[in-house]
């Protein structure tokens, strides 16, 4: 097997999007870009996507972090539009998208349609995620964005099953369809239910951090494994999973939550990174198969799927907002929304990675295995498309969209203040807690180390209320930037020191490593206190 293109995909993808956080223009629309271009430069291969990779090996672990970075309290909360959105948007664009692709292309059967309508009808998790967090949504805006597309792929891998049973001819009914649809949600819920309690026992138990995360990688994968076996939603196991663990996270050692933290931010950058470019990069082998829609015919084709993708969203998300207002009750216990909301919801529907994979599983014939699928290749070039213009034109005119609106922005101060009060009210508690154990004898410490115990915990509390302070009037720096900066050289004139005595071969580089560990574990925390 030869390496070397994957090698190449992975370190060109994330040195495109290392640069690309120097740019203006988001990453995910950066890799798109510069993937279409490489595709066309002679001798780069091929990068089929294979769904029987994409599904298993990326979707699982990218919907992970999604997950375990969102707020179970927040997506309860949101409840109502995430569910409107995740299942019935889902359906919705399946049967209006899969209509007028009926309409629009002569000969296609209906069937064939509704699978196409299917593939297209899920915005991607991981071009929501990654856009949302460069523009600076609304909170609840973006909860209900995140929550969406972290389940809408069940919805939409159910609904594509039953339209592809139907084209092939399996004799698929609605009943059949319903029934699994209902195996798939239920199933999947009842699988993550089934395996967090005892994965969560297990990172709270084993103690030793390297196997904590080793399990933390593997969890994902085998939720979805799981899942699939059974028949049920694996994506919905691996959410269901991921949410539980990141909401009881702080039961877990302070050592795995700093490894995690750091391996899952990595493998978020490099399975991102690659997903993106990797789309742009299907465009010759999605040409190659076009056959008789080249040229004109095929770009009609798929400007008239693209608006009637972008405009079914719309047409979804509005009665979806404004319609259930007219329940007394949800008035009562919600503000009312204006037309700006749901207009950022409607508009950053993007589609990625998923729906192309989908579309690649689209099997080559029909159920007797004698006549061609039908307009598979137009399909394959249509999701394409569809996919690229969503992520082009509406993830370049989302920032400024918002900034248009005029969204009002996060209020730092009152979240500062709010973080100081908690912290002030934590410290209290540390502090009782510290006299209770010092009148203990067996706890017994020098005055010294007391005093310092105590001279942390005061430090950490007024570094908060220090950061409501003004800005330095000499530097303009912050009281933050100040604070570490000063630390930082601090560090840096003893690690200077520690190397010259290595470079002396007064002490031998082992004991090098763990005084340098020792300073990186200061710095670290020095940044945290202030971050």
């Amino acid at each position: 097997m030869d390496v070397m293109p994957l090698l190449l995909l992975v370190a060109g993808s994330a040195a495109i999007a290392a640069a690309a956080r120097r740019t203006p223009v988001p990453a995910p629309l950066l890799l798109v870009a510069v993937g279409l271009a490489v595709s066309s430069v002679p001798g780069v291969p091929d990068y089929t996507l294979d769904p029987h990779i994409v599904l298993p090996l990326l979707l699982p672990p990218l919907l992970h972090t999604a997950a375990t970075d969102s707020s179970y309290l927040d997506l309860r909360a949101q409840l109502r539009p995430v569910a409107l959105l995740s299942v019935g948007y889902v359906l919705f664009a399946t049967f209006v998208v899969g209509w007028a692709l009926y309409l629009i292309v002569p000969d296609l059967p209906l069937t064939a349609a509704l699978v196409f309508g299917a593939v297209v009808a899920p915005p991607d998790a991981v071009a929501a995620t990654a856009v949302a967090r460069r523009v600076g949504l609304p909170s609840r805006i973006t909860t209900i964005l995140q929550g969406e597309s972290l389940l809408n792929d069940a919805t939409a891998i159910t609904a594509y099953r039953v339209a592809l049973a139907a084209a092939v001819g399996e004799g698929a009914t609605w009943a059949g369809g319903i029934g699994e649809f209902l195996l798939a949600a239920v199933g999947g819920v009842l699988v993550g239910l089934v395996l967090m309690a005892p994965i969560h026992w297990l990172r709270t138990h084993v103690k030793e951090a390297l196997f904590q995360n080793t399990l933390s990688l593997l969890t994902p994968f085998v939720a979805y494994a799981v899942a699939e076996q059974v028949h049920a939603s694996g994506v919905i196991a691996v959410v269901v999973v991921a949410l539980y663990l990141g909401h009881r996270a702080w039961e877990v050692d302070f050592a795995t939550r700093l490894q995690e933290e750091a391996v899952w931010k990595m493998v978020a950058f490099v399975l991102e990174s690659a997903v993106f470019a990797l789309i742009g990069l299907q465009l010759p082998v999605v040409l190659r198969g076009l056959g008789e829609y080249e040229g004109a015919l095929a770009a009609w084709y798929a400007v008239a799927v693209f608006l009637v993708v972008v405009a079914a969203r719309f047409a979804w998300v509005y009665p979806a907002t404004f319609l259930p207002r007219l329940s007394a009750r949800i008035r009562e216990r919600e503000a009312s929304p204006t037309w700006k909301g749901p207009f950022v919801v409607a508009w950053a529907g993007m589609r990625g990675v998923v729906s192309l994979a989908i579309a690649f599983s689209i099997p080559l014939t029909l159920h007797d295995g004698e006549e061609p699928f039908p307009h598979r290749n137009l399909i394959l070039f249509l999701t394409f498309t569809t996919v690229i213009g969503t992520l082009v034109v509406q993830g370049l005119t989302l920032p400024p969209l918002i900034r248009l609106l005029k969204f009002p922005g996060r209020d730092t101060h009152a979240e500062t203040l709010a973080e100081a009060n908690a912290q002030a009210q934590a410290s209290r508690a540390a502090e009782r807690r510290l006299d209770e154990l010092l009148t203990d004898e067996r706890n017994a410490l020098p005055a010294p180390l007391a005093d310092r115990l105590r001279t942390v915990l005061e430090r950490r509390r007024n570094a908060v209320w220090e950061r409501l302070g003004q800005a330095n009037p000499v530097t303009g720096e912050s009281v933050d930037d100040t604070y570490r900066r000063l630390s930082r050289e601090m560090i840096s004139a003893e690690r200077e020191v520690f190397v010259k005595l290595r470079d002396a071969r007064y002490i031998d580089d082992e004991m090098l490593r763990t005084l340098l560990r020792r300073l990186d574990l200061e710095e670290a925390a020095a940044f945290r206190e202030t971050a």
